[in-house]
């Protein structure tokens, strides 16, 4: 990446991710005074328990942990539990909370450690009290991250679920369906331990329109989907029948009625999404001087080579515009697409982002209306506000004018590197790779189009 326009284009970007991380939006959201714990626009009288505790899953869970001990210090007892990716903690000092790091970077998949630690999680909420109040936290990566599978599946039976479906192209949504359906965690099964004590859970969305029962599996909510939606899932991603039997015969069978505790206090707080991202990059791009316009999506965005192409477009139509303003104009946009990767023999690596702008890249080329001078008017960035795309150490990508030069000298077809999901190995040899490292946030994705 080089270039003014480049860095101004993730300054922009930036600007979304900051605004959404999990420590300075949990500390801002979190009130301690001598009678009452405000959280938002709840409020619990300090009489009415004698400690907290806090558990928690996902990519910025740990950050959401930091600023929830900032924000109520040594006002009463607080002791906790959370699983995360290996490295999302470092620089946020836990104290009394356990850290199990319980998958590597780039990995979102069940692992054995996992499993430990939620079991672990669901005995320290099993034995609260009334006289407790336990704060959930939850970001997304949360369904990898707590993993309780029920009688007869195995983590590595999850496993199987997580990378057949994810591979074949299934959303969040459809996935997190079969996890719950095999999951003592999942679908409420965290609400259901907790017999006694009134529950908090505070939310970063990583899942467009926050449906609660979706974001890392809706631990904390009644599970409303009829059993017919996963077994429809595993009859479009998985016809073959390549998933374990144990797997079709669990989300065959009827579901277990679960015995709600309807009794107890039971409140959930969506502190931050996708939408608040997009809006900050706004504000950002306009500080700097721009004509701005944003799009957050409201629904499953489909394939991420769609996204792409329909970005492609718009820059193009734009460059064309006759009567466009003399400033810069930004549009700044959010969702979560998908890709259906191809057989691992020929695959590369890559993520969603990586994958979105490389679409883009050949969107562009094949276009005649597309000239060569119009190369550097355009950049045009995607990347995951947690900054993972995919099983690779890179956010996502950057396109500028010195991608396009390095990849006439180099002579790559980018065409080829899309159709083998290699879209890592493109843009390092371009080098057109973001990389940021763990963000403390996961909000879905964020693109950044700046034309000039």
């Amino acid at each position: 990446m080089s270039g003014a326009d480049a860095a101004e284009a993730v300054a922009i970007w930036q600007a979304g991710v900051d605004a959404v991380r999990g420590d300075s939006v949990v500390a801002s959201r979190v009130s301690v005074d001598p009678q009452r714990l405000s959280i938002d626009q709840l409020s619990y009288a300090r009489d009415a328990f004698d400690s907290v505790l806090v558990v928690g899953a996902g990519k910025a869970t740990a950050a959401m942990a930091a600023g929830w001990l900032r924000a109520v210090g040594d006002a009463f007892p607080v002791r906790g539990r959370i699983n995360v990716p290996r490295g999302s903690a470092a620089g946020f000092e836990l104290g009394p909370i356990d850290v199990c790091e319980a998958r590597e970077p780039g990995e979102n998949e069940p692992t054995e450690l996992a499993v430990r630690g939620t079991e672990a999680t669901l005995s320290d909420v099993a034995a609260t009290t009334e006289r407790d109040l336990v704060v959930v936290l939850l970001s997304g990566g949360g369904s990898a991250l707590w993993v309780a599978p029920i009688e007869g599946i195995t983590w590595q039976d999850k496993w199987s679920v997580a990378r057949q479906l994810s591979a074949a192209g299934a959303s969040i949504g459809e996935l997190n369906a079969v996890r719950k359906r095999l999951s003592r965690i999942k679908g409420g099964g965290l609400r259901r331990a907790c017999r006694r004590a009134p529950m908090v859970t505070l939310v970063l969305s990583d899942v467009i329109g926050d449906p609660l029962d979706t974001i890392a599996s809706g631990p904390t909510v009644v599970d409303t989907q009829p059993p017919e939606f996963a077994q429809a899932v595993l009859s479009r991603y998985d016809a073959e029948g390549r998933l374990p039997e144990s797997v079709r015969r669990a989300i065959a069978s009827p579901p277990i009625p679960a015995d709600w505790p309807d009794h107890l206090d039971n409140r959930i707080v969506v502190i931050g999404n996708n939408e608040t991202a997009v809006a900050a990059s706004a504000v950002r791009a306009a500080a700097l001087g721009h004509e701005v316009k944003t799009e957050s999506a409201v629904d499953d965005e489909g394939m991420a080579e769609e996204v792409g192409r329909r970005l492609a477009e718009a820059a193009i139509r734009g460059l064309h515009d006759r009567q466009a303003s003399e400033r810069p104009r930004t549009m700044i946009s959010g969702g979560e697409p998908v890709v259906k990767l191809v057989d691992a023999a020929k695959r590369g690596r890559g993520g969603r982002n990586q994958q979105l702008v490389l679409a883009a890249i050949v969107q562009l080329a094949s276009d005649p209306r597309f000239r060569i001078e119009d190369r550097e008017r355009l950049v045009l960035l995607s990347g995951g506000t947690d900054g993972e795309d995919g099983p690779t150490d890179a956010a996502g990508a950057v396109l500028d004018r010195s991608v396009w030069e390095a990849t006439d000298r180099l002579r790559l077809d980018p065409a080829d590197y899309l159709h083998r999901n290699d879209a890592y190995t493109f843009f390092a040899a371009t080098n057109g790779l973001l990389k940021t490292g763990p963000t403390g946030t996961n909000v879905c994705d964020l693109r950044v189009l700046t034309l000039r």
